[in-house]
């Protein structure tokens, strides 16, 4: 039993697609920002994920969010949640593809029953009319009841900049938004700090 228990959150782990492996002893919590260092522990607990909450990380790039978003991922694959990673540039892109086979119905039903969905590199590319719609359409199936985790190097006055709709651009906000935990991740470059490191020890 205890074999198939330890084979079934390796296979979570698997099928949650994470780029690559990243957990929490990896992190230099003392080069993280301020407000992450503070809510850390909190976000560790996993209540927002048993809770149905979303979780914004916001801020300069290189801080750290992707780290702190695919480790958080990694737990709750361990803790027995149903975990998607995806960058949002190839959300978009499933979706579309699953719209011209006809298939778009489906897909959203397997994405909006994830426990946890982590939505990395949001604001990094605008969309077309199409691809904002979908994209909205998609999260809303979540809001109040499965949680996501948003990263994203553009604070929400910006967000326009994305979907070019300020009516779509104002209700993404306030879906994504409501009742969610926010971590300012504003501060230092975490990745400039390291290759710095590397190259002083080279």
């Amino acid at each position: 039993m205890d074999l198939r228990n330890e084979n079934r959150k390796k296979d979570r782990v698997k099928y949650a697609e994470f780029p690559y492996k990243k957990y929490f002893e990896d992190l230099k919590t003392e080069y993280l920002p301020e407000d992450a260092i503070k809510k850390l522990k909190v976000l560790k607990s996993l209540d927002f994920v048993k809770d149905g909450r979303n979780l914004i990380l916001s801020g300069s790039p290189g801080t750290g969010k992707s780290h702190i978003g695919i480790a958080l991922g990694i737990e709750a694959c361990l803790k027995e949640y149903r975990v998607l990673f995806v960058t949002v540039p190839a959300l978009v892109t499933q979706l579309k593809e699953s719209r011209s086979q006809k298939l778009l119905r489906a897909y959203q039903n397997k994405f909006e029953k994830y426990d946890l969905v982590i939505c990395d590199e949001f604001g990094y590319i605008s969309f077309d009319k199409e691809g904002s719609e979908l994209l909205f359409s998609s999260l809303s199936l979540r809001t109040g009841r499965k949680s996501t985790i948003i990263t994203t190097n553009l604070s929400f006055e910006r967000w326009d900049e994305i979907f070019k709709d300020p009516v779509l651009t104002a209700a993404m906000v306030d879906r994504l938004t409501h009742k969610a935990i926010f971590v300012n991740m504003n501060g230092s470059s975490y990745r400039m700090r390291e290759t710095n490191n590397m190259l002083k020890n080279g």
